[in-house]
């Protein structure tokens, strides 16, 4: 068998560190007691959505909810700080819910409302928290005593996302029947599906590998999709709650999207990961010519929002242009002392791999549902739609990337620079397809 590797030692003898207790943050015992509570108080609660709620459902919806209940108890096993998120984004929604009462007008009257928990005021709050927590992740590369401020700012960003989400859940149905439904329909909540899925990934596998040095790399990602949201809502009034076309109303999307966003989220991840990588690897090198296609590709990365505009450039994607340009030539300008913060080049090498196969399997059973789904909604599996054709090549694209690590031992730069081109292709299908190949997918409008 052939390897492909710049790696100076083998994957295969690298194990994940041990916290400080001694366990490996992986390892889960046997559920205890609070696993029992957490279950209960899941299933106390899709209970009283059954009983209160239950004309609001179709057969499907009612049988996702209770796996949802088995699914959330199985995740807060496996990491304990996701049961902690769960019940405080619970508490949090529910009071939303208790003060607007059935007068969605209370938004702009209650000061909780107006200012925290309405489902816009807690978008924008996790905005600037992701934001913010970008900088102190950057700043803690330099003053590690900052870095765990960036921690706690993407748990606040989180928290304030999964809020504002499940409010504005509530607020559709609060706006009219047929209006409430899951908030995944358009492009601007897909946006924030995107932005939590990837910041919780990435906080797993901090905790998993007891390191904050990759905070910045991913949350860069991050920052980046904020910031078009943002944009995205203020320019184009998205964040209103608009009727979902014909084809979305069904319970098909409460499975496919989230599936297909896992992967979006992993695999942008893992793209971030590879940078690191790249930089890691070439933290001691002094010539330019090395770091070239690096800083090609991260200009690419930046200018693809431009390239997406349809009606001309403005003032602001020119500047966040310009500010991305330099983010990239800044963190290639400090790559040795970066370098040094980041993990071993087999712990970077480990975690893009592991977020590149869990991004893998989830694309590959949303894809099916999107059959599925297709064939629910228009009479065929599969119809060669630019948005379904794209969505193949993204498979394509990582099916290689795993093919070529398993059977050929795929490693190091080519792996790495691999992921990073794979954003590319992976942002296109994602949003590309969305403004330039007009289709049965194409809910999105820039």
């Amino acid at each position: 068998m052939s390897v492909i590797t710049s790696s100076s030692s083998s994957d295969a003898a690298w194990q994940p560190p041990l916290s400080a207790t001694g366990d490996a943050r992986a390892v889960r015992g046997r559920p205890d007691w609070t696993d029992m509570v957490f279950f209960v108080l899941l299933a106390v609660g899709a209970g009283f959505a059954l009983t209160r709620y239950s004309t609001a459902m179709d057969y499907y919806e009612k049988i996702i909810l209770c796996g949802t209940v088995l699914l959330a108890t199985w995740m807060g096993w496996l990491w304990r700080p996701l049961r902690r998120l769960m019940i405080a984004c619970a508490l949090a929604a529910g009071l939303a819910v208790l003060l607007y009462g059935n007068d969605l007008g209370r938004a702009e009257q209650v000061f909780f409302l107006k200012y925290l928990f309405s489902s816009q005021s807690a978008i924008l709050w996790m905005s600037a928290l992701f934001i913010l927590a970008t900088l102190c992740y950057w700043i803690g590369i330099f003053s590690p005593t900052a870095a765990w401020l960036g921690t706690a700012l993407t748990w606040g960003a989180v928290f304030s996302g999964v809020t504002g989400m499940l409010v504005r859940w509530r607020e559709g149905h609060l706006m009219g029947p047929d209006l409430g439904h899951i908030p995944v329909s358009n492009l601007y909540e897909v946006f924030v599906l995107f932005s939590l899925i990837t910041a919780l990934f990435y906080l797993y596998y901090e905790r998993k590998y007891a390191t904050r040095a990759l905070g910045g790399f991913v949350l860069l990602v991050i920052s980046s999709a904020t910031i078009f949201l943002l944009w995205y809502a203020f320019t184009r009034d998205a964040a209103q709650i608009q009727p979902l076309v014909p084809a979305l109303k069904s319970w098909w999307m409460k499975l496919h999207v989230p599936a297909n966003f896992i992967g979006y989220g992993t695999f942008s991840l893992a793209a971030m990961v590879g940078f690191a990588y790249l930089v890691k690897q070439h933290g001691s090198t002094t010539s330019w010519v090395k770091l070239a296609p690096l800083f090609v590709l991260g200009v690419l990365l930046c200018v693809e929002p431009i390239v997406f505009r349809t009606e001309g450039v403005s003032a602001t994607w020119i500047i966040y242009f310009g500010v991305g340009v330099l983010i990239v030539g800044g963190i290639l300008m400090g790559r040795a002392r970066i370098a040094r913060a980041l993990p071993s080049l087999e712990v970077l090498d480990d975690i893009m791999y592991r977020a590149i196969a869990i991004g893998f399997a989830f694309f590959t059973v949303a894809t099916i549902l999107g059959a599925l789904w297709a064939a629910d909604a228009w009479g065929a599996y599969w119809q060669w739609d630019p948005k379904e054709t794209w969505a193949l090549i993204v498979w394509l694209n990582y099916a290689a990337w795993l093919h070529m690590r398993l059977m050929k031992g795929l490693r190091g730069q080519l792996a790495a620079y691999w992921a990073l081109v794979g954003l590319l292709v992976t942002g296109f299908a994602f949003l590309g397809v969305n403004m330039f190949l007009s289709g049965l997918h194409s809910y999105g409008e820039l």
